[in-house]
């Protein structure tokens, strides 16, 4: 039966047609056999310009929150093992809910300025691996009374110092690393990075992201291997075993009063449903002493009452503000270090945005919108450096595909989002609830996270041709010299001396960052090595990547500027050349009922790109 164009909106589908952003057309009685079952499963009942009732956009705001939640708060618990603050809850509380402040105010400014999709904005994995290489460095190393928690006095200045000037040293170096990313964004220089980097260079640096983090995993999931197994299993079960399964939960509307809908939670929360059961029965076997109480004895770290004071001593309400830990200090190792995490971070987003347009029901995102995207998230990297999370932020991918499983795709379901994480980042007690994870429970999250990292990294080689011998030795290389070369430099740190200090540093950092070395190496030979555009994976990677509709009616209404900036600006001819700003159209084509569709965007004469890029620098 058609889908009705009255009501509430739930029954207003819209849905991807070639990329293009429509609704549903009218169909006749006789028509309906020819839209296959495929066709409407793919069907939207929000796309991204609709605006949901307000229930629902807190309901999947919610839902968009705890989707993001394991990667948002996996990445100030591994933080803290490098800033001395493994026995600090109340300090790894403060960070945790600076984290969510600063992902919801950069989803806020993503969404208004940026690339404009319902995409989310988060703690970013590419920067947790050349942070933990720079704080591994000789001078901040940990002290060793800082490992015992007998001898830990968290009040103390100076266990309070030894954090904090790591924490500044690292803001520092985000924050003028995160300069090229804006500048790359704002500029257009993103278009002329794309070119030379293809999936060989991608796969090694994606896929080392996680596997650089095994220690991590193996020194978490090591307090108690039966409750890692345990939360490893229950999020392998609801993810892959019961995903297909719908539970029926109580609904109302106001055309069907109230009814059961049936809802797939088991898919779209499988993290969130096995950490909370595991630390529930960690916290049962905890009441009946099941675990020992003795800090020596296997099993400890199991405990859900070892930070049971971080909750009472957190305050109700906390405002996270730039500079809380004080001035930000510059290290030119950790500089060079984050510049490698931001280039992969910017190469994985331009992969987001096309994504998310797909399931959103939006057109091929325009060049404009992808460079202020960019842009944005360089400006984001920059704002959580000077807030102090220890990381930046990037646009989280299984937000992206939550938007395919809930078939919702309204940019204002994110807004929700956004509002959400800035209000749990003020309620200090959000946060330290989450550090009284048991480290056991952290450890089996971190599994299958970190696996799957890994695994999206190697699903980037399905562009390219790898029943070539040449091909595969580039990954094989790539992967593997990313894993040996930084294990022997932390094996042997005083190798690297040139006699100049600061080249060490910088050397160390980067010889110890697994995803520069891997990427380093996968883009130097791809780009050597004799190979067609087709084997190297450029045809196929760019004919999935491609689509440029800047100057339709639906482009027009998905990615301008909010608020008439971009109408403000219209009638300026100059403004075609600022990369990041869209490119007028006539208005008298714009009033007119003229099939603006079939476009072709318009360009100057020659090729304009090279001069927006030479504008963007120069501004």
């Amino acid at each position: 039966m058609a889908p009705e164009n009255e009501s509430n909106g739930l029954d207003n589908y819209a849905f991807a047609l070639d990329g293009r952003f429509c609704d549903l057309p009218e169909k006749k009685d006789g028509d309906e056999s020819h839209i296959s079952e495929e066709e409407d499963k793919d069907k939207l009942a929000y796309c991204v310009t609709d605006v949901p009732p307000w229930y629902l956009c807190v309901i999947l705001g919610i839902q968009h929150c705890l989707t993001a939640f394991g990667g948002i708060i996996a990445i100030p618990l591994i933080l803290s093992q490098g800033l001395c603050l493994q026995h600090d809850g109340l300090t790894q509380s403060h960070l945790i809910s600076t984290i969510f402040f600063v992902s919801g105010f950069c989803t806020l400014l993503q969404v208004t300025f940026g690339i404009r999709l319902p995409i989310l904005q988060g703690g970013t994995f590419t920067l947790l691996a050349p942070s933990m290489a720079m704080l591994s460095m000789p001078e901040w190393t940990c002290p060793a009374w800082t490992q015992n928690a007998s001898l830990v006095n968290t009040s103390s200045p100076a266990f309070v110092e030894v954090w904090q000037s790591r924490m500044r040293a690292l803001q520092g170096s985000i924050m003028v690393g995160s300069l090229l990313q804006v500048l790359v964004g704002f500029s257009g220089l993103i278009g002329l990075f794309m070119r030379f980097i293809g999936p060989l260079t991608i796969a090694p640096t994606i896929s080392l992201i996680g596997l650089s983090l095994f220690d991590s995993a193996g020194t978490s999931a090591g307090n108690h291997w039966g409750i890692s197994a345990m939360t490893t299993v229950l999020i392998i079960l609801f993810s892959q075993y019961l995903r297909h399964i719908a539970l029926p939960f109580p609904t109302y509307s106001k055309d069907k009063k109230l009814h059961t809908s049936r809802l797939y939670v088991f898919q779209i929360l499988p993290v969130l449903l096995g950490i909370t059961l595991s630390w529930l029965i960690c916290y049962i076997l905890t009441v009946y002493n099941v675990l020992p109480s003795n800090p020596d004895e296997y099993g400890y770290m199991a405990r859900t009452d070892l930070k049971k004071e971080v909750v009472g001593q957190a305050p109700w309400f906390r405002f996270p503000y730039p500079g809380q830990w004080g001035l930000p200090t510059v290290n030119l190792a950790g500089v060079v270090g984050i510049l490698a995490g931001v280039i992969s971070s910017m190469i994985e987003s331009v992969g987001d945005y096309h994504a998310c347009a797909r399931l959103c029901g939006a057109p091929p995102p325009p060049k404009h919108a992808i460079n202020r995207g960019i842009g944005i998230e360089g400006l984001g990297c920059l704002l959580a450096g000077a807030w102090g999370t220890g990381n930046g932020t990037t646009s989280y991918s299984e937000n992206v595909g939550a938007l395919g499983i809930t078939k919702v795709g309204s940019r204002m379901v994110i807004v929700a989002s956004g509002v959400l994480m800035v209000v749990m980042g003020m309620f200090g007690k959000v946060g330290a609830i989450f550090t009284t994870i048991p480290t056991p429970v952290v450890g089996g999250m971190f599994l299958v996270m970190f696996g799957v990292i890994s695994a999206a990294g190697v699903f980037n080689l399905q562009y390219a041709d790898m029943n070539s011998s040449r091909n595969i030795f580039i990954f094989g290389f790539s992967v593997f010299s990313g894993l040996v070369i930084p294990n022997w430099i932390f094996k042997n740190p005083n190798t690297i001396e040139t006699g100049v200090v600061v080249l060490d540093q910088v050397l160390q950092v980067l010889l110890t960052t697994s995803m520069f070395v891997g990427g380093f190496f996968g883009f130097l030979l791809d780009n050597t090595i004799p190979g067609s555009k087709r084997e190297r994976g450029i045809v196929a990677w760019n004919n999935a990547h491609e689509g440029n509709s800047s100057n339709t009616l639906e482009s027009e209404e998905v990615y301008n500027l909010p608020f008439g900036i971009t109408s403000c600006f219209s009638s300026s001819s100059w403004v075609r050349y600022i990369p990041f700003c869209p490119p007028s159209m006539p208005r008298s084509l714009a009033s007119s009922g003229a099939d603006t569709n079939a476009l072709e965007p318009r360009q100057p004469a020659g090729n304009s790109e090279p001069t927006q890029i030479i504008i963007g620098v120069a501004l």
